[in-house]
């Protein structure tokens, strides 16, 4: 008898958590003004009382934008139409007194006329929805299934989502109709709503659909067989790709801001022009790095970044894996699938390195802390931040160049990363369906490797050293010059604004900054003359050490004489150039191979 009454308990909680939906509806029935009108249909919450939230980040993109800023009036109704009671509660939540209403229904507006990879915008040339910023959502039904209809302004033929069809039948409001299985995969995808160029491609099995939004200098069927090799490439590192189905947003606007990643889809966002020459490279190196996440960060990720709290920062010190192993990557795809050449790939690593290991900031902060900081550095750059500051995307592409040449030359050509990349794929998401720690991803990688990675986290995650370039890649048959020496160097940077010349950028510890001048300063003459900027710059350059200046400034409109003295920068450098043997070309020609 208790056996029977407790299975009739489970089935009776069974029944009330599947009858529980939240559904959505997206109309904009006026773009000009750049309002989607949202509607949320809220069915058998038993509470008195519904918590709503809007998001205050987009995932991908590390910095709180609190989208609630662009809600108007929130409003609710029970079935029969009545209004309810709707209370804010904090910056990015709302409290909805619900009572004993079965279904409630919400409708709020929100203001989208910010054309990113992460935020929405709207008008009458089209729509796009990134997802965070326009669905809010019940804390405790983010796991519950729903539908979205989206019912286009009657001037929009076309919607490309990745979301599942509902159906293919077309309605009478002519609306589209999608399903999701949870609220993280309804704002995952995001959605262009318009009369967008739509295309697509085979790759690996998997079906690509192309959205083209804006006027540029494409070309369909180039884009197809180039897109088709870079996906292609991409796959083959794992052997395998999760999608049955992919779909690309190209945004191609007059300032292309780069892209942002999804499970199953990514937006771009480009140059109209800049689909020929080594702007089109570029282009291909944007589309190999955003697909590369469907794995890394999507699938291949730290702990902390899915589920995800969208109420706050979610941190974590592995976005150098994250999007530093990414970035190596777009540019080894591009070698693989035979866009670059050996020399170009080479001269690619080596220009990075040098960016690197020749900032400033690289010797203060760690790449670890660069991850976790991201919130408040990374997206938050200010004029000192050169000083302080390294990116998780450069530093992180040297540290897995580095571990890729130790993998080559440990096992003499038989593994490289993408073993590695493998081994996290198949042992965190596919057995465990969950991403790791930092000590789970310190720990693989010791496994991996078969050795203590502690000195490399210490010294280069941990830590700033310099990595010794020439012993780590000489094996693969390349050779690593120091290159850098002392010169005579001022140490700031210099701008023009309303006809005036003014100090943008002070490297730490330089003449400029011992001279006591600030950013800001305009620059109004030196040595008694009155000078612009490229006078300035021209001055500069043919001093040697120790040369005298005198500075006529002005600071928030007072004059000021600043005498400075010319000083000597030794600016690291490193030059790479192959330097094979017998025994060590078929480790490079391993590392450059062409899938």
């Amino acid at each position: 008898m208790k056996n029977l009454l407790s299975l009739f308990l489970v089935i009776i909680c069974l029944t009330a958590s599947y009858s529980q939906s939240v559904n959505y509806t997206l109309r904009m029935p006026k773009p000009q003004n750049h309002y989607f009108e949202v509607e949320m249909l809220i069915s058998d919450l038993k509470d008195n009382e519904i918590e709503i939230k809007m998001p205050v980040w987009a995932p991908g993109s590390y910095l709180v934008r609190e989208f609630s800023k662009n809600v108007n009036l929130v409003k609710a109704f029970d079935e029969k139409g009545n209004s309810l009671e709707v209370v804010k509660k904090t910056k990015n939540a709302w409290i909805v007194k619900k009572g004993l209403a079965k279904k409630v229904k919400i409708n709020y507006e929100v203001y989208a006329f910010e054309l990113s990879v992460r935020t929405s915008f709207l008008d009458l040339t089209h729509g796009y929805v990134s997802g965070t910023g326009i669905f809010m959502y019940v804390e405790k039904l983010k796991e519950t299934a729903g539908n979205l209809t989206i019912i286009p302004h009657e001037t929009f033929k076309k919607v490309s989502t990745a979301l599942p069809k509902l159906g293919e039948k077309i309605t009478s409001d002519n609306s589209f109709s999608y399903k999701f299985i949870n609220y993280d995969q309804l704002v995952d995808c995001p959605i262009e709503i318009g009369n967008q160029v739509e295309f697509d491609f085979l790759s690996e099995g998997v079906k690509h659909s192309v959205a083209m939004y804006g006027p540029g200098n494409y070309e369909i069927e180039k884009l197809k067989k180039d897109m088709a090799k870079i996906t292609s490439t991409a796959t083959k590192v794992f052997n395998e790709n999760p999608n049955k189905e992919y779909t690309f947003i190209i945004h191609n606007v007059v300032d292309g801001q780069g892209g942002l990643e999804h499970c199953n889809s990514t937006t771009l966002s480009v140059n109209r022009w800049t689909y020929q020459g080594d702007d089109y490279i570029g282009f291909l190196s944007l589309v190999a790095h955003e697909y590369f996440h469907l794995w890394n960060v999507k699938r291949i990720r730290p702990i902390e970044l899915g589920p995800f709290n969208y109420d706050e920062e979610n941190y974590t010190s592995l976005l150098w894996v994250m999007e530093g192993f990414t970035s190596y990557y777009d540019e080894l795809l591009l070698r693989r699938a035979g866009i670059y050449s050996q020399e170009t790939m080479l001269q690619k690593l080596n220009s990075s390195i040098n960016y690197v290991e020749g900032s400033e900031g690289s010797r203060v902060q760690p790449v670890a802390h660069a991850s976790f900081d991201a919130w408040i550095k990374a997206y938050r750059p200010n004029e000192n931040s050169g000083n302080t500051t390294m990116t998780y995307y450069s530093r992180g592409a040297m540290l897995a160049a580095i571990l890729d040449s130790k993998i080559i030359v440990k096992t003499n050509g038989k593994k490289s990363l993408d073993d590695f990349m493998q081994k996290l794929y198949k042992d965190f998401y596919k057995k465990l369906n969950r991403g790791f720690s930092e000590l789970e991803f310190q720990q693989a990688l010791s496994d991996f490797m078969d050795e203590d990675m502690t000195s490399f986290f210490q010294d280069f995650v941990n830590g700033t050293k310099t990595p010794p370039f020439k012993e780590i890649f000489a094996p693969l048959g390349v050779k690593v010059d120091y290159t850098g020496s002392k010169k005579a160097n001022f140490g700031a940077t210099f701008g023009s604004a309303n006809g005036k010349t003014i100090i943008k950028g002070i490297r730490s510890n330089s003449a400029c900054e011992t001279a006591g001048l600030s950013v800001n300063d305009e620059i109004i003459g030196i040595n008694g003359y009155r000078v612009a900027q490229a006078e300035v710059e021209a001055i500069l350059a043919g001093l040697s050490e120790g040369e005298s200046l005198n500075f006529l400034i002005a600071r928030e409109d007072q004059l000021m004489e600043i005498v400075a003295k010319m000083g000597l920068y030794e600016r690291p450098s490193f030059k790479f150039s192959t330097e094979t043997t017998k025994s060590n070309q078929a480790l490079f020609d391993y590392w450059m191979r062409v899938f």
